[in-house]
């Protein structure tokens, strides 16, 4: 599952997993994917969208539970990216997304992420990891580990680093081409037949700088920067 909101707040960006297959999962993610469109316009903070998320969840599964008993999770990880281009997670047993930018690959935080959410409850003081600056032209890949854990013929997974590395080195690239690219890779190295469910967000910050100023004023009297993020998913 995965969405992204253009909010006053910022953009806020969700990429997740849930345990499981068929329908069931359906149903999950639409209660996930609901909660999140209205949480992230309406919280202030990114602690907030989360907290709306498990209880989302809580009552989805509570009743899924009476026809089928089981349990379920969602592993989630909540983005913000603040007009500033400051960069914020909250991440509840996702894998961190990779930041691309000027040849260089880099995991967006290696701080140990919460527990999915679903089967324990949030902690008391949810403080989002900053992680940086989003850096005009830099390029943002977010994804599920299906991604990481496809395998070939021979057993080996996915050398997602080194693929990432490779795309590093073609930026500036429009978000499409990475994505594309990437997901090319991937079906070669599986012969086109992954073994598990596959999720690619691609995040490029578009800022460019604008000539502004006074009404009459000329175009070249001041100058301003209009930030704007250009996803592109599959």
């Amino acid at each position: 599952l995965y969405e992204v909101a253009a909010t006053e707040h910022g953009v806020r960006v969700l990429i997740g997993d849930v345990r499981g297959h068929g329908i069931g999962a359906l149903g999950t993610v639409a209660a996930v994917l609901g909660s999140f469109r209205e949480a992230a316009h309406d919280e202030p903070d990114l602690g907030g969208v989360l907290r709306r998320l498990d209880r989302a969840l809580a009552r989805h599964l509570g009743e899924r539970a009476r026809d089928e008993p089981g349990e379920d999770f969602v592993t989630a990880l909540l983005l913000e990216i603040r007009p500033d281009g400051e960069l914020s997670a909250l991440n509840c047993g996702h894998p961190w997304p990779f930041l691309l930018g000027d040849g260089r690959v880099e995991p967006l935080a290696r701080a140990d992420p919460l527990p999915p959410v679903g089967p324990f409850p949030l902690p008391g003081d949810l403080v989002p990891v900053r992680c940086g600056a989003f850096p005009p032209g830099d390029v943002l890949v977010l994804y599920t580990d299906g991604v990481e854990d496809a395998r070939d013929a021979a057993g080996r997974f996915f050398p997602l680093h080194a693929t990432l590395t490779g795309l590093a080195s073609r930026l500036p690239a429009a978000p499409e081409t990475t994505l594309r690219l990437l997901f090319s890779a991937l079906l070669r190295h599986t012969r086109g037949r992954p073994a598990d469910d596959v999720a690619l967000v691609v995040l490029r910050n578009d800022r460019a700088r604008v000539t502004c100023g006074p009404l009459g004023a000329g175009a070249s009297d001041a100058e301003g920067s209009v930030p704007g993020t250009r996803p592109a998913a599959t």
